[in-house]
């Protein structure tokens, strides 16, 4: 069986527990009826706990929650908070002990990585810290491999985030050796020999009118736009559909790499076109490739960002080896020119753009107002030599007629 589940603790000795997404609403539903019941402080008068006994827990964030006593001690006692696995000491005035609830199973599964053996047969402490920065409160996939002997034992699971393997990934880190040989294969996170390439997005019919945003002008005849589906699906074809698929899960799929992205190795191949991920000005990493090498010393590279058509020269600490499994989504934005304009051959603007001095600057920023935040779309007339389209703005008129009132441009029949 393969599921979605949030990680909600990793236990001491590396015990994984997951809430399946399907049991969601059901924990919620019991949470919110728990929070009725139970009001004000815990239990105030003297108690005689005992070990396994069912009961209530105020949390610190003044939330209750089901529990069972774990250890008793003189004034405080341990508890497993038991929908969501994680062990705490708590004060005695902070439990009250029940008998609601205990009739429904906890909403968490405790689990272990399927043929995964720790080095030293049992999670290292520094390993657990890990995967609870790595896992914790995040959604992942679950495949269920073998059910436990013992209903009260561990799911033996192979968990995959962002595309990876969770036992692959951890292998690789020497916290573990995975049995199953085939799956370190999948992960392809370090094949640096290899000369892998992004896949092309595909494109709407000629003719069809599709929602777009501009990602990146590069002048005000030549963008980089991305379809754009976001609103109102069912109206969309099948191929602004799959594309908004594959942004989401791309999107997703790069939140993991950020946050693994100290363990995969810099770049030592600077072949041009190359994938790889590099770190954009916000500090995140994206998708991108290697156009040139810019200066020798130090090492800097112009590298473009495949999803979104911007460039950047980077040196190479900025730059890492991709994972594999990012190269199955195809790149997000897709250079266009748009039809129907060119540059005015009276316009009397001093400053151009450097590296395309037909047009001015003025007209370039003319064109960043027209399309920046704007809800746009398309229709594509050629995809032949070059993909050309005409461009609307929110107004359904062309978005270059401002261009041309303005004197910055003229139409090209």
């Amino acid at each position: 069986k393969v599921f979605q589940a949030v990680v909600s603790c990793i236990g001491g000795d590396g015990t994984i527990y997951i809430i399946p997404k399907s049991f969601e609403t059901a924990l919620n539903k019991m949470m919110a009826e728990i929070q009725n019941t139970f009001k004000g402080l815990g239990l105030l008068i003297p108690y005689c706990w005992k070990k396994g006994e069912a009961c209530v827990v105020r949390g610190s964030d003044t939330v209750w929650y089901r529990a069972k006593i774990v250890e008793v001690s003189s004034s405080t006692l341990q508890v497993q908070y038991i929908d969501h696995g994680y062990i705490e000491s708590i004060p005695q005035c902070h439990l009250y002990p029940t008998t609601f609830y205990t009739g429904i199973p906890p909403f968490c599964i405790p689990c272990q990585l399927y043929k995964t053996l720790p080095i030293g047969n049992f999670w290292q402490q520094e390993a657990v810290e890990y995967l609870q920065e790595l896992l914790k409160n995040e959604e992942v996939e679950i495949h269920v491999k073998e059910l436990p002997d013992n209903p009260r034992g561990k799911l033996s699971i192979s968990l995959y985030f962002g595309g990876m393997s969770l036992s692959s990934f951890m292998a690789y880190q020497r916290y573990c050796v995975a049995e199953d040989c085939q799956d370190i294969q999948k992960l392809g996170v370090f094949e640096g020999d290899l000369s892998p390439s992004y896949l092309l997005q595909p494109l709407p019919l000629p003719g069809e009118t599709f929602p777009v945003t501009v990602t990146h002008l590069v002048s005000p005849k030549e963008v980089y736009i991305c379809l754009d589906s976001s609103e109102n699906l069912t109206k969309h074809s099948a191929t602004e559909r799959s594309a908004s698929c594959d942004s989401e899960s791309l999107s997703k799929a790069l939140k993991w790499c950020n946050k693994i992205v100290k363990t995969l190795p810099h770049l030592t191949n600077f072949k041009k076109e190359l994938p790889c991920l590099a770190e954009y000005v916000d500090g995140l990493w994206y998708r991108a490739k290697l156009l040139s090498i810019t200066q020798l010393v130090p090492v800097q590279i112009l590298v473009q960002f495949v999803d979104y058509g911007t460039y950047l020269v980077a040196p190479t600490s900025r730059l890492r080896h991709i994972p594999c499994h990012l190269l199955k989504y195809p790149v997000q934005a897709v250079r266009v020119l748009l039809a129907g304009f060119r540059p005015a051959s009276d316009d009397k603007n001093v400053e151009r753009i450097p590296y395309s001095p037909e047009w001015s600057l003025k007209a370039l920023w003319t064109m960043v107002d027209c399309v920046e935040g704007k809800r746009l779309s398309a229709s594509i007339l050629t995809v032949s030599p070059e993909v050309t389209i005409s461009l609307y703005g929110d107004d359904k008129n062309l978005v270059h007629l401002k261009l041309i009132e303005m004197g910055l441009a003229e139409l090209d029949q």
